[in-house]
């Protein structure tokens, strides 16, 4: 049974996670606090692959008060050597008590693990609390873990009437500034902005991130399957772009690679990008979310290949009309039960605009 000390200083530790919210890629998001007599003596976050964890960075503004103390943590600590030693060992060092963690790490090189290090040392443990709270903060690094593909997020813009751009394909702005603010933030916690080549040509996009504050920005992924990206694109400035292909070599190729940006060659069948592959490919290189910002045509591909976990959608009060794009490319279904159904995770007003936030049933 947990104490409300003991759920007071797991909140508290959640909370510094979130310190990493923009930072910790490929890392999953931790959060600390060292606590003795029902006050904090140490609390850290980690900040980016390669820092301290933030078991280490409690630890030393705990100093010699960690003896005896209880760390809360936010997911269990690690037994490995990386490129930071191993925080159970740390712990043990400190000479901690007991250590409360809110969810087993799922990457195989810990899981249980870290636990099973500490007890063996004969620090008291205790797993669970505030877990689902925990996961939703790593969802991307559990999806990794467990699935082997990101956590992939659409994010759309569109009118009441499900309308994301004019036929002719001009978008810009359906929604409001706050929106496209809140839209910011969504990129920035992101590992990778992927987008279509149809997006490319039309909207010429940057897909950096910009309204909000951070220290790094995702990387960008095109799907461009004929490597048609025109090499004065926007989206190549600055670098950070993979471009996913069908084919390997082109007139553009040696102008893309030019500019920068690296390919990977991935075709299906029917001679487009195999994207399944991408995300599998994504994993590999560490990416825990993807961000989609892309046309009803690669958003109907993603969603029917079974690779869409969440839509975040924002819907402005205004009518377009039924020649406008919509959404998603999708066949056209005979029956209902063919629909495809949704988890409303999370529905607020943003300024004048609609956030829906659903998940894939």
């Amino acid at each position: 049974m947990f104490s409300a000390d003991d759920h007071l200083f797991m909140a508290r530790a959640l909370q510094l996670a979130r310190h990493g919210l923009f930072t910790t890629t490929p890392n999953p998001r931790v959060g600390c606090v060292i606590a003795r007599g029902g006050n904090r003596v140490g609390e850290g976050w980690h900040e980016r692959a390669g820092a301290p964890h933030a078991e280490v960075n409690a630890l030393t503004v705990a100093g010699a008060a960690a003896r005896g103390a209880t760390a809360y943590v936010s997911l269990e600590p690690c037994t490995h050597h990386g490129r930071t030693a191993p925080c159970a060992e740390a712990l043990v060092a400190a000479g901690v008590a007991r250590v409360v963690a809110a969810m087993q790490d799922p990457n195989p090189l810990v899981a249980g693990k870290g636990l099973a290090r500490l007890e063996e040392a004969g620090v008291a443990i205790e797993c669970g609390l505030l877990e689902d709270e925990a996961r939703e903060l790593n969802i991307g690094f559990v999806s990794r873990m467990n699935r082997g593909r990101p956590w992939v997020r659409m994010k759309l813009a569109a009118s009441l009437d499900g309308k994301t751009a004019l036929n002719n394909g001009k978008s810009r702005w359906i929604t409001g500034a706050a929106a496209r603010r809140d839209g910011h933030a969504w990129r920035a916690r992101a590992c990778a902005v992927l987008t279509g080549i149809g997006t490319v040509k039309d909207d010429d996009p940057q897909l950096t991130v910009r309204e909000v504050e951070t220290t790094r920005q995702p990387l960008r992924v095109i799907v461009d399957s004929r490597l048609e990206t025109p090499v004065a694109a926007k989206i190549l400035r600055g670098g950070g772009v993979l471009i996913a292909a069908a084919v390997n070599g082109g007139d553009n190729f040696p102008a893309l690679k030019d500019k920068g940006a690296e390919m990977v060659v991935l075709p299906n069948a029917g001679g487009k990008v195999e994207l399944g592959a991408l995300m599998r490919e994504l994993a590999r290189r560490g990416i825990n979310e993807v961000h989609v910002e892309a046309g009803h045509k690669l958003n109907g591909s993603l969603l029917g290949e079974g690779l869409v976990d969440e839509l975040v959608i924002y819907l402005a009060p205004h009518l377009i009309g039924d020649a406008a794009r919509g959404m998603f490319n999708l066949p056209e279904l005979e029956d209902l039960s063919g629909r495809r159904e949704l988890k409303i995770h999370d529905l607020r007003m943003i300024d004048k605009d609609i956030r829906v936030i659903a998940r894939i049933v």
